[in-house]
């Protein structure tokens, strides 16, 4: 039975018609890929159909009826023999789905305005679904004909995850461009805010039909953040009874201490208090009786807060593949626009997610998707030439992953050229031709992602300008996750987004960074060492120690976070280490205070962004403590950063010890130069950052105070001139003086030095 309180009849035709259109689509996409027993396939189809035509009638929208009916009719003649279920009637079917999923989608007040802009439509397909099955094979009005229907499959492990990739169409990496998505093919809406069936129907059922039992109640999504925000102050509030438990225990611990007084006072005395010594013994049992009634009523509230915040925690929760409804159609519909075959399959369906974090990645996963089928799976002419299957994998899988969500979205297209991306960089401008042929798969695969960087060979109706995967990776970094791309050429693509399976609960590491705790999630950290200074070196100015067979440049979380820091130097380094694509890095921290299951919640917009903090959470006495945002420290880092290395970071100065020291930056994209010009002013009593290029020496203005600048002419990204036309064009940096050093003695350059700005102008 459903709860039907405060529904209107409007409301409950759109929950019958979302549910029956789903079913709908499902059913057709199944059956043009499998087609089996139709006749078996075709009778859910045709209930649903008759279900929507049966419950339009009652309300009167008989527009809908006739839609409805007409596509009654079909399924009949299919699964009465009299007509096959081609892909162009599969077109037209799908089209009747639309329709009724849009109908079903509007309010009621604007059902009138809807029906007249979609009449012609309507009256022109119910005409067209009247006509013969081979008038109308081959039509599909907004499509070119296919090469052969897209197969459609759904994997139910629980335990697996979504995957596709994009690989690029040769010789060009098409399947790694940023392009935007294409023209928007029609999909299934979301399922209504509704209770989620832990077993999917399957695709030939029709989910809702009479019989089935299920309850679906509507809830507003801020009263259940609310109710979220309660169960979590709950869990709190809970944990502090320990707190008073202890207090009693105490009082308990001093009757007993008080007991032993008074009976040493009574053998002293001869018994002349006997009253006081009963009331003290009745006060003990008293408080004993009140310690153990504290003690069930302390589990007891610990279980029902623990389970009333795991039910709310799972409505919050949904299936996977509840957020991928309408990726099967998506496949089918921009496969036939194409003339590609495409097997998809979504694997892990059932797996459990955040409804915040599913809705977060419909945008991402769509785009990724479209651009495998648009760039990195070829068509079946090329794919038969290279000794591929025609028909191509596209595998979307989710699964839970050390306490993350794992997505994978992978083809067997043609993969990324390595060779045509390197083309692609060094004709953008951002490395030269020696760097290019330096960088190898995961640092190149890193430039598909920066803002405009785009690999495709031609502007198209689909893809192709340019922008895609900078927003795919800025959008899953919003919730916390991080992304990454495989690519085998002539194999096929895999991109990897990592995600928080929900961000109202995080297991973190606790960690006191001046004298105050913060925490950081457990699924963002690599490790948690303690390194012994023994270990800890210094190249450049950049303090990194051992491990797993590399060095890891290390940095003081306070100095992310514009705290003071511990001023020692500790024997043995508290450290976190962190990292993403480009590298890992080790974040020093005071000390380590041990692991806890925090309540999130959000940060009052009234405090606005606060650098480096994602959310906030209560600890167990109720005070509260911030929530490290990762992603962000790891931007700040970058910033930091010179060719993917850290500066100095070291502890941090007094007042009194930075006004000793005259710092200098020392600009060059040489090693020996820049080794040897760090050595001379560090001698002179200077204290030396260096840069290695105009980039990382702009990036270390903005976070350092130097009192000189000394740099190179000609340099990767950024040169010398350059540098100095930025830094002069700033209000903050107009009075640094600046010296350029060069080898070579060319007037021009002295002569732009000069004229950017430089103080003076050295060979």
């Amino acid at each position: 039975m459903s709860d039907l309180g405060g529904f209107s009849m409007f409301d409950l035709f759109r929950e019958e018609a979302e549910t029956h259109c789903a079913s709908l689509e499902a059913g057709l996409l199944q059956l043009e890929s499998d087609p089996g027993d139709s006749n078996v396939a075709i009778e859910p189809l045709m209930r649903a159909a008759h279900s929507v035509k049966g419950a339009a009638r009652i309300i009167g929208l008989d527009v809908a009826v006739g839609l409805a009916h007409a596509m009654e009719d079909v399924f009949v003649a299919v699964q009465g023999g009299d007509e096959a279920l081609t892909a162009g009637r599969v077109d037209q079917l799908l089209a009747g789905t639309d329709l009724l999923r849009g109908l079903a989608s509007i309010e009621e007040s604007a059902i009138e305005p809807w029906s007249a802009e979609n009449e012609s439509a309507i009256n022109a397909l119910v005409d067209s679904l009247g006509k013969p099955a081979d008038a109308v094979a081959d039509a599909a009005p907004t499509q070119p004909p296919a090469s052969g229907p897209v197969e459609v499959t759904t994997s139910p492990e629980p335990s697996e995850v979504a995957k596709a990739s994009a690989s690029p169409d040769p010789p060009e990496i098409a399947k790694a461009s940023t392009s935007p998505d294409p023209p928007e093919t029609p999909r299934s809406s979301e399922t209504p805010a509704a209770t989620v069936p832990d077993e999917p129907p399957a695709p030939n059922a029709v989910s809702g039909s009479p019989g089935e039992e299920s309850r679906t109640v509507r809830v507003d999504s801020g009263r259940l953040e609310r109710m979220m925000r309660l169960a979590g102050e709950v869990m709190v509030t809970s944990r502090r009874f320990l707190g008073v438990r202890e207090q009693v225990v105490g009082l308990d611990r001093r009757l007993e201490s008080m007991e032993d007084g008074v009976g040493a006072a009574f053998r002293d005395a001869g018994d002349p208090l006997p009253k006081l010594r009963r009331d003290v013994d009745e006060g003990r049992r008293a408080v004993s009786e009140l310690v153990e009634e504290l003690d069930g009523l302390l589990r007891r509230t610990e279980e029902i807060s623990a389970d009333l915040y795991g039910q709310v925690l799972g409505s919050r929760m949904r299936p996977f593949e509840d957020g991928g409804h309408g990726f099967p159609r998506m496949i089918r519909d921009l496969a036939r626009t194409l003339g590609k075959k495409v097997r998809f399959e979504v694997r892990g369906g059932r797996t459990r997610v955040d409804r915040e974090i599913l809705t977060a990645l419909e945008a991402p996963l769509t785009h990724v998707l479209r651009n495998a089928v648009d760039h990195g799976i070829e068509v079946p002419d090329v794919r038969r030439s290279a000794g591929k299957d025609e028909s191509a994998s596209l595998v979307l899988e989710a699964r839970h992953q050390g306490g993350m969500l794992l997505v994978k979205v992978r083809d067997d297209g043609g993969g990324i050229d390595p060779e045509a991306l390197r083309r692609r960089i060094v004709e953008r401008g951002m490395v030269d031709q020696a760097m290019a042929e330096r960088l190898d798969g995961p640092e190149l695969h890193d430039f598909l992602f920066l803002p405009g960087f785009s690999t495709a060979s031609s502007v198209t109706e689909v893809s192709g300008r340019g922008v895609g995967l900078d927003v795919v990776q800025s959008m899953v970094h919003e919730v916390g996750g991080a992304v990454r791309v495989e690519s085998t050429p002539g194999v096929g693509t895999t991109f990897e987004l990592q995600l928080p399976v929900t961000r109202s609960v995080v297991r973190a590491a606790l960690v006191e960074v001046d004298g105050e705790p913060f925490a950081m999630p457990l699924a963002r950290l690599d490790r948690v060492l303690r390194v012994p200074a023994s270990e800890v070196t210094t190249v450049e100015g950049r303090r990194q120690f051992p491990h797993e067979d590399g060095m890891i440049g290390m940095i003081r979380l306070s100095t992310l976070l514009e705290l003071t820091g511990s001023e020692d130097d500790p024997e043995v380094e508290s450290v976190v280490v962190v990292g993403d694509a480009s590298g890992r890095y080790g974040l020093v921290v005071d000390r380590f205070l041990g692991e806890q299951d925090l309540v999130v919640r959000r940060l009052d917009d009234r405090f606005g962004r606060i650098p480096h903090v994602a959310s906030v959470a209560m600890l167990d006495d109720g005070s509260p403590l911030f929530i490290i945002d990762v992603e962000d420290v790891l931007k700040s880092i970058h910033q930091l950063l010179g060719d993917g290395r850290l500066r100095g970071t070291g502890r941090a100065k007094t007042a009194a010890e930075s006004e000793k020291v005259t710092r200098v930056l020392v600009v060059e994209d040489s090693m020996t130069v820049r080794e040897v010009e760090r050595q001379i002013l560090t001698q002179m009593g200077l204290q030396v950052d260096v840069a290695v290029d105009g980039v990382d020496g702009w990036n270390a203005l903005q976070s350092g105070s130097y009192d000189l600048v000394v740099t190179d002419v000609d340099m990767p990204r950024m040169n010398g001139i350059e540098f100095v036309t930025t830094l002069r064009a700033d209000e903050r940096f107009k009075r640094i003086p600046v010296v350029v050093v060069s080898y070579k003695d060319r007037e021009s350059d002295r002569l732009a030095g000069m004229h950017a700005g430089a103080d003076a102008y050295l060979t």
